[in-house]
This record gives structure tokens, C-alpha cells and sequence, in this order.
């Protein structure tokens, strides 16, 4: 008998088993709409220019080692990360920052933290959100509540406002933790505008909330790193800089190091004495999980954001990719609204970053599968990235051949 014979059998993460699911199909019109990847228009993973250049820079620096990095992780990282994130809107503010296994491990970092320290009874995701949330927060700490606040409405493909702030307002508690997103919501593509984000805010100081910022795709929202970083700034400016919250910030996307695992967590407090005391946490916390973080993808994105040239041809390539997810959802509601395909698609105009929901039920998803080999998560999210000029007639068509036939 093994030691592990007891072992509960655990579901495969639909993200990953639809992208195994796909990799063995050998159907030649196979299109994988899974994965959060921004791919080119030849379904090839793009490195960025901007990635290139600085990788050139850093080879040819005859210094370059690979010692251990500070606990803090590599300064030049940490010091962009909080510039690109807050600006000049901390005004003195006290902060702790830290480099991270990149948005996951920054999850993962401030959701020990928070259980450790807070002790939250519950914690608050949209619904729907990233799957990987909850399976962060049910590993930390499988006591502390998982509960919803309503998001998305399939009717109408927009946010439920209303119901958010009223289910905030009467069933959240002073203490509790709510995740949020601060651009490019995985996995509807739709985001508050500024008006809802001033009421969240006001609702998170009104209860005595904890909010995380979980910020994935700066920059894939409108190409705009300061636009896409908008509600966040909102947090630290108001009421005269004394709201407390954390960022879990990742480079995975926006510099397209997803390998890399770049990333970084952020704590905003009101002293600098407890801003030292996060820190101090936080650090005994990495100490016993990594000691150090990897130094390499660090040093890409500090040498392009410090390096005005490359800095600006980054934000070209920021431009770039989202002009492109910009094409890919036109040609998609185009190619489906000349078929008269059943449903409303006008929200593929508006959505913005990398995902839209297709409202296709799961039955319906599994039949895309497996009739025409068209791969979406259960949940119907579309990975826009992933469509290209070769296939989105195909996608298209086999969607309207689900819905009609």
C-alpha cells in the first residue's frame, strides 16, 4: 500500500486540460481559444521588440551574474513596479513592495500575508473570475469564506452595478478581504467604469474592506498603462491617502515574459512603521517559500523601463498587441453578425483586453469541441489573442453552426 493511495482525486484545471486537450487533437483546423497568451497574427507566442533589445543590452554587459537577488528581489524591478503601477500618486504615502513569482505568486503572497495577519473571515471574488483566485485563496487558508459579489450579467453582457453594491453593503463584514480587478477582467473583458470604481471604493472604506488588486494586463486594456492603472491611483489618493490595499502586480503579460515569472506585490499602509512590519512579514514569508526570485526576466523589464528608448518602444508594442485584440474582435462580431448568428454581439466591440464570454452553454462548448475542434473553456471565455486572419471565419462559422443547427 502506498502512502498516498488516500489521496482524493482532484479536477484538472480547465485551463490547462483544454489547452492537453487541444495539443492532442490532430484535427487540422484546430483552434485553441483557451489560453490567456497574447499570440500573433502567425499563432506564434510574440516576444516583444522592445524584450529583444533589452535582452541584447543585458548580454552584452560583461558583469551580468547570477547571484542572489536582495529578499526584497532585484531593486531596479521593484523600484518600476511601483512607478508603473502608482506614478506620482503615493505623495509620501508608506508602501512595502516585493518581487514576486509573478501575478500567481504575488496572489499567493498577499493571501498568506492577509491570513496570517488579518485573519479574514471571508474573502470576496466577482462572479465569474479568474478560477485561479479561489484555488489561491482555498490552499492558503481553507477556513476563511469564499463568497461572490455578482459582476457579470449574461443578459446584457455588462456589469451588475447595482447588485455588486448592494451585496457589498449588506453581507460584507468590516475585515474581510475582496479581490478585484483593475483592468482587462478575466474572464468577461469588461470593465467598472471610473464612476462604479469611485462607489467601490467608497463601499470598501464604508464597510472597513481589505481590497487586493489583482493587475494582470496593464497596458492590454486600452494600450495605456496610465489609463489601465487608473482605479488603482483612485484608491491611493482618496480620502487624503489613508486607505489601506494591496496590488498583485504581473509582467507576464505586458512584457510577454511569461516564462519568466516577473512580478511584484504591493501594500499601501498609513505609517511607516506598519509599512516596516508588512515588509518584515513578508519577507519571513518568502524566506521559508523561494528565499529569492529570479533575476533574469527582473532585469529585462527594469532595463526597459528605465531606458527611455526602449521604454517607448514598449509602450509601441503595448500598442501593438491591443490594436490588435481591437482588430480580432471586430472581425469576429463582423464575420458573426453576417451570418445572423443567434445572440448578441455587440459587447465584442466594447469588451476590452485579452477575453470575452461567447454565452455559449457548456453543452454547446462541448460540441464546439468535439464537432469542429474549436476549444473554449467550460465556462465560454474566448482567449482573443488567439484568433487570427486564418482562422476567425472558421471560429465564427462553427460558433453559428452550434447555435443554429
Amino acid at each position: 500500500m502506498s502512502w498516498f493511495d488516500e489521496i482524493p482525486s482532484i479536477a484538472t484545471d480547465s485551463t490547462l486540460a483544454a489547452m492537453e486537450a487541444c495539443k492532442a487533437d490532430t484535427h487540422e483546423k484546430k483552434v485553441d481559444l483557451s489560453p490567456g497568451i497574447y499570440h500573433d497574427d502567425n499563432s506564434s507566442t510574440w516576444v516583444l521588440p522592445s524584450v529583444k533589445k533589452a535582452r541584447e543590452v543585458l548580454l552584452a554587459d560583461k558583469s551580468l551574474n547570477h547571484n542572489l537577488q536582495p529578499q526584497n528581489g532585484h531593486p531596479g524591478l521593484v523600484s518600476v513596479a511601483r512607478e508603473l503601477t502608482f506614478s506620482d500618486t503615493l505623495d509620501g504615502r508608506s508602501i512595502a513592495s516585493m518581487q514576486a513569482i509573478s501575478g500567481t505568486g504575488a496572489n499567493h503572497l498577499v493571501a498568506r500575508f492577509l491570513s496570517d495577519v488579518l485573519q479574514p473571515k471571508t474573502v470576496w471574488f466577482s462572479n465569474p473570475t479568474w478560477e485561479n483566485h479561489r484555488e489561491i485563496w482555498r490552499h492558503v487558508n481553507p477556513a476563511i469564506n469564499q463568497r461572490n459579489y455578482p459582476y457579470y450579467d449574461d443578459r446584457t453582457s455588462t456589469i451588475d452595478s447595482q447588485g455588486m453594491l448592494s451585496t457589498l453593503r449588506g453581507h460584507a463584514s468590516r475585515g474581510d478581504v475582496i479581490i478585484l480587478q483593475a483592468c482587462a477582467h478575466n474572464p468577461t473583458g469588461v470593465d467598472p467604469s471610473r464612476e462604479l470604481w469611485e462607489a467601490i471604493a467608497a463601499v470598501c472604506e464604508e464597510k472597513g474592506l481589505f481590497p487586493v488588486f489583482d493587475s494582470a494586463y496593464q497596458g492590454f486594456a486600452t494600450g495605456n498603462i496610465d489609463n489601465d492603472a487608473w482605479a488603482i491611483r483612485h484608491f491611493a489618493t482618496r480620502s487624503n491617502g489613508t486607505m489601506e490595499f494591496a496590488v498583485a502586480q504581473s509582467f507576464s503579460k505586458n512584457f510577454g515574459l511569461y516564462g519568466e515569472r516577473v512580478g511584484a506585490l504591493h501594500i499601501v499602509t498609513r505609517s511607516n512603521e506598519s509599512a516596516a512590519k508588512a515588509e518584515a512579514k513578508l519577507k519571513k514569508i518568502q524566506r521559508a517559500e523561494i528565499t529569492s526570485t529570479p533575476s533574469f526576466g527582473a532585469k529585462i523589464v527594469a532595463t526597459i523601463v528605465q531606458n527611455p528608448a526602449l521604454r517607448e518602444q514598449w509602450q509601441q508594442d503595448l500598442q501593438t498587441m491591443s490594436g490588435r485584440l481591437q482588430d480580432m474582435r471586430k472581425r469576429l462580431y463582423d464575420e458573426l453578425t453576417k451570418r445572423n448568428t443567434p445572440g448578441n454581439w455587440s459587447h465584442l466591440l466594447t469588451d476590452i483586453g485579452m477575453f470575452s464570454m461567447t454565452g455559449l452553454s457548456p453543452k454547446r462548448v462541448a460540441v464546439l469541441r468535439n464537432n469542429f475542434h474549436v476549444y473554449l473553456l467550460p465556462t465560454s471565455r474566448l482567449a482573443v489573442p488567439c484568433l487570427t486572419t486564418g482562422n476567425v471565419e472558421y471560429v465564427a462559422e462553427s460558433i453559428h453552426q452550434v447555435l443554429t443547427v
